[in-house]
């Protein structure tokens, strides 16, 4: 993968839904937002969920070194040929600083859902046919094929909802080139059963998706860890929560394992698509 990239992300970048937004009475705050984020120390912002390219462009304009990355963009969704001219137009405004994230999302969540391995193979050829480089463009993976196309036909991998016990396992595949920069959600909060039932109330959604339920099953849980919200141990291994010590000590295990990025995603009782300004700007002070 490109050398620049890899150091232009940094240690740390934001996941998050909230910096996405079509909407342009929000383009101020977003920018705002941006700038705070860059301040702050973080190397990238990550746009959660199934973010289009051109959602980068404001955060981008208002920064002058941060990345700017989707996490992901469907490959369902969005046409090859769109996420192509999106890219170059990114690339022309602001060369380098922006990294194509993409997945083949779920079933319940995409109609035409069909042989994903396949397909994502199919649209990768066909961003190589358009000039999209390797070296900019990252996958949503978790199982060993697609890590493995992340080593081969992408800059790296960008796992979701993972452990780091995962982490070592896909730093294994990809060797040691590739950019390796997972999720990790992070809970601001000192009681146990306090973070532990914000963790499952966020968790509900993805115990529903067989991807995620599989990983987890792959990598030692059992179905009795997944059930009635996930278990204690589950909670545990996928979140980072407590004082400012217990979570720089979880981040820690990341990149034990093998993380070269984190994309922390904060966790509260607010609406995801909000934009916890405040908790960014204490999880930048705690951050080693």
């Amino acid at each position: 993968m490109s050398d620049a990239l890899k150091e232009s992300v940094g240690r740390y970048g934001v996941w998050s839904v909230g910096l996405r937004s079509e909407d342009p009475s929000r383009r101020g705050e977003l920018a705002e937002t941006a700038a705070e984020l860059e301040e702050s120390g973080f190397g990238a912002v990550w746009l959660g969920g199934n973010s289009a390219a051109q959602h980068a462009a404001p955060l981008l304009d208002a920064t002058s070194t941060l990345t700017v990355g989707t996490s992901i963009q469907s490959i369902w969704q969005h046409e090859a040929a769109d996420s192509a001219a999106s890219f170059a137009d990114l690339e022309s405004a602001h060369p380098g600083r922006f990294a194509l994230g993409l997945g083949v999302s779920h079933a319940k969540l995409a109609d035409q859902y069909r042989r994903p391995y396949s397909s994502l193979v199919t649209y990768l050829d066909a961003l190589d046919a358009a000039g999209v480089p390797a070296d900019r463009r990252f996958l949503a993976a978790l199982g060993p094929k697609t890590l493995e196309l992340s080593r081969d036909r992408a800059a790296g991998a960008i796992p979701y909802l993972v452990t780091a016990e995962h982490t070592a396992y896909a730093r294994e595949i990809l060797g040691e080139g590739p950019l390796l920069a997972p999720e990790l959600a992070v809970v601001l909060e000192r009681d146990a059963d306090r973070a532990r039932a914000l963790a499952r109330e966020f968790l509900a959604l993805y115990l529903s998706l067989p991807n995620y339920t599989n990983n987890f099953l792959r990598h030692g849980f059992t179905e009795d860890d997944l059930a009635d919200g996930g278990s204690d141990r589950l909670i545990d291994a996928v979140f980072a929560w407590g004082d400012d010590e217990t979570v720089r000590a979880r981040v820690d295990t990341f990149f034990e394992a093998g993380a070269d990025h984190l994309a922390l995603q904060i966790v509260d009782s607010e609406p995801r698509d909000t934009l916890p300004r405040a908790a960014w700007h204490r999880l930048a002070a705690l951050l080693p």
